[in-house]
């Protein structure tokens, strides 16, 4: 039960981060916000390694290239293009699309890893599609045409963040080293700070921005609460729970981020949005629940 309780705090922290995403938005643009993420995250886990004496491995040239491609996708890419797709779309639909990560992820293992697809997984895609469709606005015509193209751009930015974190796990089961979880969270922090801060100076020029009350507490909020507090309950709960359940609970992440849309933001959940929610997450149960021979 300790488990269960920490896994679905950590996905509770998952969500929120499209909320957070929300507030730095409008405030701060997305290399910027990157870049202070992980500068006031990164002190936390370097003092949390010196605690615990935890050591980051020697790695061959082709296992610090795949690390460089984690960072610039799963610790770059996925907040700068989650941000960015605020910019243009609702948190509620925003979690709706974040919930489809599972199986995004299996269909990248399906065609990069060459693991068999099962009849289980195509209905699971299938599902999945309708609900991101749903969310998107695909059975409800936006008041103007304009409105609906910035919809629709927020929504494929969102989707590009999710493969960019489908892309981040896939390529960490890549890793001939095995790295425990803080040294590679630190590194992961440590490479997207270099990588998103070289980015903010050579296209934001951050020195000449006014500063957003707002968006610098919920950047703040980001590296305190889903990136540090969100990985010491994540990996604490995985600790005591099988694979399978674990993958349960990130089911909680698009109900998260839709509730806090709604509670935090006063965003009015639409049926389409509820409706999407519920095909994503019929998807993610049908792939939990199918049996490990199948996996």
């Amino acid at each position: 039960m300790v488990g269960y309780l920490y896994c679905a705090l950590a996905m509770l922290t998952v969500g929120s981060t499209v909320v957070a995403s929300k507030l730095i938005a409008s405030g701060l643009p997305p290399f910027t916000a990157t870049a202070l993420r992980f500068a006031l995250a990164l002190p936390v886990f370097l003092a949390w390694c010196w605690l615990l004496r935890a050591r980051f491995p020697r790695v061959g040239r082709r296992d610090a290239v795949l690390l460089v491609l984690q960072a610039c996708a799963g610790s770059v890419g996925y907040t700068v293009l989650l941000i960015s797709g605020m910019s243009f779309t609702s948190a509620a639909s925003a979690g709706v699309l974040v919930g489809t990560l599972p199986i995004i992820s299996a269909g990248f293992a399906v065609v990069a890893l060459g693991e068999r697809p099962t009849l289980r997984l195509y209905a699971a895609v299938a599902l999945a599609g309708l609900g991101v469709l749903a969310a998107c606005g695909a059975f409800a015509a936006l008041p103007g045409s304009g409105q609906q193209r910035h919809h629709l751009l927020g929504a494929g930015l969102v989707l590009a963040a999710v493969a960019c974190e489908a892309l981040f796990i896939l390529l960490n089961k890549r890793l001939r080293t095995p790295i425990e979880a803080l040294p590679l969270s630190t590194a992961m922090c440590a490479l997207g700070l270099v990588f998103a801060s070289a980015a903010a100076l050579c296209f934001e020029q951050p020195w000449q921005l006014g500063v957003d009350a707002n968006a610098l507490q919920a950047v703040l909020y980001y590296a305190l609460v889903p990136t540090v507090l969100g990985f010491v309950l994540w990996y604490a709960g995985a600790a005591r729970v099988s694979g399978m359940e674990a993958a349960l609970f990130t089911a909680l992440a698009p109900v998260s981020a839709t509730l806090l849309a709604s509670t935090i933001l006063h965003e009015a959940i639409t049926w389409q949005q509820m409706a999407g929610m519920a095909c994503v997450l019929a998807a993610v149960a049908s792939l939990a629940c199918q049996p490990p021979a199948a996996r």
